[in-house]
């Protein structure tokens, strides 16, 4: 995941060999070193390098499968293991005799931030973002970095501008947002010094790295819950079992959400280092609240203090002996942004061969439409256009002839691309003005296929906000923030807000019912209910179907979201007891006029 500009590097002695060489050159002369202080720097400088050769590594493992990359991971914790705690064994020493200096810790202590992050990135367990996030605030409470603008040299400045970027990103996804406000500010000031000082190539870069950030944190606050003080309050959108939907007695939970992909490509929406807004929406959405007490002596005793510092999570460790877990605290995710069609493709297939027996496999996509420029297709499959993950890049060249006649967009992916991946349970989430393309996906293998599709179009007083995170991903991220937003309503006293949000808990608990007692539902649904995040989604769903509908300002099929297989429509979307919720809720927000009455003319209105 890129996380900002590189700067640009410039050598210098970081091994004690290569100092040494140096300093026997000049006139400076060698500190003297007895036999026990060599074998310290000695030591150090081993361990150290064999760091670094480690990390450098670690971009050339392959982003997908799990058993790949495990061992090697392994052994680079372990070494940065033994390397932090002989630095501080052995400070005195090699502050006098190597002249460690505090940026070089600094620097030691930001690559185990990272390989945390990435490790979160590779087993989605979220516990692992607080051992990133623990010791990038060491970093910064301790000043590692403090002197470094004193040093005249700027990669280490830019060695500075990463660690905030990237210490910004990790309190983004922990939704520390007072923290993030401040680090902002730092961030700021730390681009200007730099800019000043050295007047270099990358400023503008880093500019718009600033820019991202300031513009990415604002958009993600579409509504704010204010405390009683007026406060703004900050919102946790992460699965619970407080906000689990209720699942009722004897409804099948055999088949379980295991892998996940998470594509984003809106050419005109918000985003920092890799993530879109809609990504980052979905990527809470799809994980459970991570417990923040894993280790409360991160600081110099890191990493992981009275345990090994490469932990595997369960699954894993029984997947070792022999045995297999199909549980997990989180699904295991891909963030794909701009993947191109081979890189999806090769994704989807790593997901699908990870799958265990009664393992699902989620497919999200944010990305802008390619609608077919054939009139009439025969062919559902390819016919019918798709989504575009990713716009061609400059110096592809696209070849026409009159023998090959029209070409289709090469990194299109179209219905036709998942069938495939239908050999295992596939549930589609597709956000897009060309979702109707995934409307017909067949059950060519007897597993149940799901697809939930986005309305295609919005009201002329919507459609120049996808900027800031397209409305279907809204409603499946936090209902009730989309129903305020829709409502026209930003900001909400924090009193009102739990009231609303029992509103719609009694909605998804009716609308859990119908699902669990309806004749008339696909089976495919049921066979994905038992999961809990994908019956979140699928009530969601619902709700947002449901207050669209209502709403005035939505009229036409286009405007709503559909499925596939369809659902019900007396027994789940239209039903009188859903309809009544929802015109409540609209009621408590005092917007009531904005909805119609279900018997109130074509509520479906004109396409």
């Amino acid at each position: 995941m890129t996380l900002q500009p590189r700067g640009k590097k410039t050598s210098r002695p970081e091994c004690w060999r290569c100092y040494h060489n140096k300093m026997s050159t000049s006139d400076v002369s060698l500190p003297v070193l007895d036999e026990n202080e060599k074998k310290i720097v000695n030591e150090f400088c081993h361990l150290l390098e064999k760091s670094k050769q480690l990390f450098n590594g670690l971009r050339d493992l392959p982003q997908y499968g799990h058993k790949q990359w495990q061992s090697y991971f392994g052994r680079t914790f372990d070494v940065y293991t033994k390397l932090w705690k002989f630095q501080q064994q052995h400070r005195q020493v090699l502050d006098s005799k190597y002249g460690l200096k505090r940026w070089q810790i600094g620097e030691v202590a930001s690559k185990i931030g990272q390989l945390y992050y990435h490790y979160y990135l590779r087993t989605s367990e979220t516990n692992y973002l607080n051992e990133s996030f623990n010791f990038y605030s060491a970093i910064r409470q301790r000043g590692y970095y403090s002197r470094a603008s004193k040093e005249e040299r700027p990669d280490l400045m830019v060695k500075k501008l990463r660690f905030y970027a990237r210490f910004i990103l990790v309190c983004l996804l922990l939704k520390k947002m007072k923290l993030v406000k401040d680090l902002e500010r730092d961030l700021g000031k730390q681009i200007d010094d730099y800019t000043s000082t050295y007047q270099p190539e990358d400023q503008n870069e880093w500019k718009t790295v600033l820019s991202e950030i300031r513009e990415f944190e604002d958009a993600d606050c579409t509504v704010r819950v204010l405390d009683h003080d007026g406060t703004p309050i900050v919102l946790s959108h992460r699965l619970t079992p407080l906000n689990t939907p209720p699942l009722e007695k004897g409804t099948p939970a055999i088949l379980r959400l295991q892998e996940i992909l998470i594509v984003g490509n809106s050419s005109e929406q918000l985003k920092y280092s890799e993530l879109t807004l809609d990504m980052f929406r979905m990527l809470q959405t799809l994980e459970r609240e991570p417990q923040e007490d894993l280790s409360n002596q991160i600081y110099d005793a890191s990493p992981a203090p009275g345990r090994p510092p490469y932990l595997l999570p369960s699954y894993m460790k029984k997947e070792e002996n022999g045995e297999r877990n199909n549980r997990r605290e989180n699904p295991h995710k891909y963030l794909l942004y701009k993947p191109t069609y081979s890189q999806l493709n090769t994704f989807l297939a790593s997901g699908f061969k990870e799958l265990p027996p009664t393992g699902i496999i989620l497919l999200y996509i944010s990305a802008d439409g390619s609608p077919s420029s054939m009139k009439h297709g025969d062919d559902p499959a390819y016919d019918l256009g798709g989504v575009v993950t990713n716009f061609r890049k400059e110096g592809e060249e696209v070849v026409r002839t009159k023998k090959l006649g029209h070409l289709k967009e090469v990194h299109c992916l179209h219905p036709g691309d998942l069938y495939p991946y239908t050999r295992k349970p596939l549930f589609v989430v597709v956000d897009s003005d060309n979702s109707s393309s995934f409307q017909n996906i067949p059950n060519l293998f007897g597993q149940p296929v799901v697809c939930l599709l986005s309305p295609e179009r919005a009201p002329p007083t919507m459609q120049d906000k996808h900027r800031r995170g397209n409305l279907f991903t809204m409603f499946l991220h936090d209902p009730l923030m989309a129903f305020c937003y829709v409502c026209n309503i930003y900001e909400v006293p924090v009193d009102l807000w739990d009231k609303c949000s029992g509103v719609i808990d009694k909605f998804m608990a009716e609308a859990s019912k119908l699902f669990s007692r309806s004749k008339k539902l696909d089976n495919m649904y049921i066979q994905f209910f038992g999961d809990d995040f994908l019956r979140l989604l699928m009530l969601r769903f619902v709700f947002c179907y449901i207050v669209l509908i209502l709403h005035r300002g939505f009229k036409g099929p286009n405007f709503y979201p559909t499925s596939s297989p369809l659902l019900p429509t007396d027994e789940i979307l239209e039903h009188p007891a859903l309809y009544k919720v929802v015109l409540d809720l609209s009621t408590v927000v005092d917007n009531r006029t904005l909805f119609a009455e279900p018997g109130e003319g074509d509520l479906h209105g004109a396409t």
